[in-house]
């Protein structure tokens, strides 16, 4: 789900908001499942995937690859560990319970889940040049981690903070998602359906926390100011 879906809901009433939500997870589940579809069934995007793969993987060199795996470092479970409880951290002190208490099966439900869906989704994947990506890579888990630690952070972040923080996620988000192709760790279809699993999950959240106000005022009564669920 985009930074930019997340925002709009301000603007909304909390039964509005709710609709919204639950209409942005769906679209993600869709797309997700088009996406799979299309990789692992449709010849032409079974290709197309391989040739993007193969070129992502042309601008590989030491430098490249060491800075790709420094990143991809950080989100190693127990470096996404430690972010995941410093976004909780930061919904308890802005005294957001219900935020905190949803959040914290969200984050580590949305990339958890994507080891489960990996062999249950697995096709073998086509082959361009030397890179192999084994069967049961869909969706990838970087990505989802990635996109679930960028979206939740939008969530509880101030509302002064919110385009900065939109920023930066959308940057961390892309740049997992380049160091994943560069280092042919994952197919761009892996990569394209780790951010759509994720945004459903995250989507889902927003929903439940609008149907319970996050145990905050409900928007209507806060004016335009508040974000998504009811966050002020």
């Amino acid at each position: 789900m985009p930074p930019a879906g997340l925002l709009h809901l301000q603007r909304l009433s909390r039964r509005a908001q709710t609709r919204l939500a639950l209409a942005l997870a769906a679209i993600c589940l869709l797309g997700f499942a088009v996406v799979w579809v299309l990789a692992a069934f449709v010849p032409a995007t079974h290709m197309r995937d391989a040739i993007l793969l193969y070129r992502f993987g042309e601008l590989q060199r030491p430098s490249v690859e060491t800075a790709a795996n420094g990143l991809l470092d950080l989100l190693s479970p127990l470096a996404y560990t430690g972010w995941a409880l410093l976004i909780l951290a930061v919904a308890i002190l802005r005294r957001r319970p219900r935020m905190a208490l949803v959040l914290a099966v969200v984050l580590p439900a949305a990339p958890l889940s994507t080891e489960l869906l990996k062999p249950l989704l697995a096709e073998p994947h086509a082959i361009v040049g030397w890179h192999w990506i084994g069967p049961a890579s869909f969706p990838s888990g970087h990505s989802t981690a990635a996109t679930t630690l960028a979206l939740c952070a939008l969530l509880v972040a101030p509302r002064g903070l919110r385009p900065t923080v939109a920023a930066l996620g959308a940057l961390l988000v892309a740049a997992v998602g380049v160091s994943l192709l560069i280092l042919a760790w994952h197919m761009p279809s892996d990569v394209l359906g780790g951010y759509l699993w994720a945004g459903a999950w995250v989507a889902l959240a927003g929903a439940v926390l609008s149907v319970s106000g996050s145990g905050e005022p409900s928007a209507a009564g806060r004016g335009p100011g508040a974000v998504g669920a009811g966050v002020p």
